[in-house]
């Protein structure tokens, strides 16, 4: 009996038993309805070189005159960005896929005011034009469930700006040096009010960020605020992670008086 069939089948096991390439970002961006970047974060060397009118052997007088700023390009990629996704409402579960400077951006949300969807805040994720669109997609739409899971089911710009400490700790939750790390949404809103509740007071100074103060909170009212968990909490200022924290430790109390 030959035995290669079955040096076949084993190998073939082996090979598919070896853990897939962990996916890879360029940038993971977090736009509102006009274009503008409320959050962010660039990887690698995406939008960090200088224009090509900067030559070496130019001095650095030439080169200061010449080279557009990392922020520029930045700015520049982004409004090319939007001129392709402006306009196009991404539903949380089936992301959009466009082609902006042969990058592969994949988009969810972007639904105006008043039309039934969670508001016009969009999350963007930009990879090298060879990955996998199906890959992408799987990304932007679990950290748009993570997103709307975070700000109550309302992504729209106020609310992002009001709680943009849990969308920085999103993003660090999601994804670290273009290396993605979680693409569950519920597993990484768990991630982010775990880590808010052991970091309160911390500030996140992002590359690439843009829009809105990192320590600015979401006012909360004592009664009846945010689908009522602020019951017992005194007024002031705290995030959503914050305030549910809080009515979870109340809850805990009243049952072990019980």
């Amino acid at each position: 009996v030959s035995i290669l069939p079955l040096i076949k089948i084993n190998n073939t096991m082996a090979s598919s038993a070896l853990p897939p390439l962990l996916p890879k970002v360029d940038a993971i961006l977090v736009l509102d309805g006009d274009g503008n970047r409320l959050a962010g974060k660039y990887y690698g060397d995406f939008m960090k070189t200088p224009s090509a009118a900067a030559t070496e052997g130019a001095d650095a007088a030439d080169n200061a005159a010449a080279a557009q700023s990392v922020e520029q390009l930045r700015s520049s990629f982004e409004r090319q960005l939007q001129s392709k996704i402006g306009g196009i409402a991404a539903k949380p579960d089936a992301a959009e896929v466009v082609t902006v400077l042969g990058k592969t951006a994949v988009f969810c949300g972007g639904s105006p005011a008043g039309q039934g969807g969670g508001g016009d805040v969009r999350v963007v994720h930009v990879g090298p034009a060879g990955e996998s669109e199906l890959v992408l997609a799987h990304l932007a739409e679990g950290m748009y469930e993570a997103l709307s899971n975070l700000m109550g089911g309302t992504t729209d710009r106020a609310m992002v700006l009001d709680n943009l400490e849990l969308v920085f700790l999103l993003i660090d939750e999601h994804c670290d040096g273009g290396i993605i790390l979680e693409t569950d949404g519920q597993k990484l809103a768990g991630s982010v009010l775990l880590r808010d509740e052991q970091e309160p007071t911390m500030g996140h100074g992002m590359e690439g960020q843009g829009g809105g103060m990192p320590g600015q909170a979401l006012p909360m009212q004592s009664s009846g605020g945010m689908g009522g968990l602020g019951m017992g909490m005194g007024g002031g200022d705290m995030t959503i992670g914050q305030a549910l924290m809080q009515a979870r430790n109340q809850i805990m109390a009243n049952l072990n008086q019980t």
